[in-house]
């Protein structure tokens, strides 16, 4: 047997004064953590495969485990930190691309943490949202130029022709999560969320299970390289259609779900042999270029009759504000940029940590160059990438967005604890899993009720937020960056993110 020099990332403490022999954790690790010795009669931990999830820490009914970071450290060097040997002992061992999931854990630098808001105070007061109106609602999709009003009836009536728009009651929806990355109940309490709280959920490119099609007018659904599950009735069932280009964690790469995820229900949905590898090419075999990529939106459009906006969903790279302006001027009603703080269910760690831009700095590139060339009305903008609560997302509207997409904040308000193995399929909280015994564990009413719960809570910090600046809508506030100040950034940041020095 060959000999691993790795050793384990944590260790699980036991207080034997507490623990009673319950067997608890036994039953709730998936991973095999724990186990109960009959001759002996001793519980038993091996901290080797323990993702730190904390599923046993918070079911034991004694609080008699915790789990932490194993204290051994590695020789200090600046160069070759303990990751980067770790990572190498790791591929020597295996020979093979190390795979992570979620967002990166690198310390990129988290612009929305450097920004600050404007308050109102005496000529322009501040207004008080418990009392007085306060407008959340977004409408997301090509607007016209301008607006053509008969005055023959004496109150005037709209004449212009406006295109389908996607009405949100908050500025929030669910970013794409595939049904195959995340479970079958994952996904009932995204869409049932997105219902209850009017806004929307993404199918991710893993098609629409027949049992969600009831919340179609809730749900956008993705067309993506593999063009899995993408027929006539799933373009048709749907409130809009979003072609994903590339995705924050990983720009550049494709999609791949292991067979041994693949089951009967799944099969049926991704319209793919039971058990096998769900592959999605990096590109898209008949996009090749703009004109390529205007091509397959209107014939997405044609194909449900000029019913539904049609978004394109892209990477933060450096050519995003070039690649958004090409996107519009193609067709696309709504542009979504995701930034590389953006999570996935399965990447290899090199490519999520290396390749991307901060969310802010795209974000305000493309809002810039879309106003720039006069079509920013043409497209609304959607930002993703790691947003963490209401600060963020009114930042980025003051920033330029339309709106945001949460995916992470979503996993984790279900239960989710960023242990980052979800590629693994062993999910103890029965989110990113398809083991029937695992996904049980996610019930879709407690999910609802936790997901309708993050969105109201977020929603009424936003309103706060309004309302401390003076403002009464949303729409107000969308691309003002006169309310934003930089603290700590650098001339050259502040130029990009086009906002002023604090106490300037």
């Amino acid at each position: 047997m060959t000999i691993s020099y790795l050793t384990d990332d944590y260790e699980i403490v036991r207080d034997e004064s507490k623990c009673i022999k319950c067997q608890v954790c036994v039953r709730q690790c998936a991973n095999a953590v724990h186990s109960y010795d009959d001759e002996s009669d001793e519980m038993n931990s091996d901290g080797g495969d323990c993702a730190a999830c904390q599923r046993c820490v918070t079911l034991c009914p004694t609080k008699a485990l915790s789990v932490r970071r194993r204290a051994t450290e590695f020789r200090q060097n600046a160069n070759w930190t303990g990751p980067v040997q770790t990572g190498i002992v790791k591929q020597a061992e295996t020979g093979g691309v190390l795979l992570t999931s979620m967002g990166t854990d690198k310390p990129h630098p988290i612009y929305w943490d450097n920004i600050v808001l404007n308050a109102s105070q005496v000529t322009n007061p501040s207004i008080d949202p418990l009392r007085e109106p306060m407008e959340l609602r977004t409408y997301l999709g090509r607007k016209p130029d301008s607006l053509d009003l008969d005055f023959s009836d004496g109150a005037p009536r709209l004449k212009s022709q406006i295109d389908k728009q996607l009405k949100l009651e908050t500025p929030i929806m669910f970013s794409a999560m595939s049904y195959g990355s995340i479970s079958y109940n994952a996904c009932l309490s995204l869409a049932r969320a997105s219902q209850a709280a009017g806004t929307f959920y993404n199918t991710g490119e893993g098609g629409l299970h027949k049992d969600f099609y009831e919340y179609g007018p809730n749900t956008i659904v993705q067309v993506a390289s593999g063009r899995f599950g993408v027929t006539p009735e799933y373009l048709e069932a749907a409130a809009a259609i979003e072609i994903k280009i590339g995705q924050g964690a990983k720009p550049g790469i494709g999609g791949h779900l292991p067979g041994e995820k693949v089951n009967k229900a799944i099969s049926e949905t991704r319209m793919i042999p039971e058990g096998s590898d769900a592959i999605s090419p990096a590109p898209h075999h008949d996009i090749y270029s703009i004109e390529d990529l205007r091509q397959l939106i209107y014939a997405l459009k044609e194909a449900t009759n000029y019913t539904k906006p049609v978004g394109v969903k892209i990477s933060a790279v450096h050519n995003v504000a070039a690649i958004a302006s090409g996107s519009v001027r193609a067709g696309a009603d709504i542009i979504a940029i995701d930034g590389i703080r953006g999570g996935t269910g399965a990447a290899p760690t090199v490519i999520r940590d290396n390749i991307g831009l901060p969310i802010e700095l795209a974000l305000a590139a493309v809002d810039s160059r879309l106003r720039e060339e006069g079509i920013r009305n043409q497209a609304s903008i959607v930002a993703a990438g790691g947003f963490r609560g209401s600060a963020d997302i009114v930042k980025a509207i003051a920033l330029g967005a339309d709106a945001v997409y949460v995916a992470t904040a979503a996993l984790i308000a279900m239960g989710c604890h960023v242990c980052q193995k979800c590629y693994t399929g062993r999910c103890n909280w029965g989110i990113a899993t398809q083991d029937p015994y695992l996904v049980r564990r996610l019930n879709p009413d407690v999910g609802t009720r936790r997901l309708t719960n993050l969105l109201r809570a977020w929603s009424l910090e936003i309103k706060e937020f309004l309302g401390a600046m003076g403002v009464n809508a949303i729409e107000s506030l969308r691309g003002n960056r006169a309310h934003l100040r930089g603290v700590g950034l650098t001339d050259t940041e502040l130029r990009i993110l086009g906002i002023q020095p604090a106490g300037d």
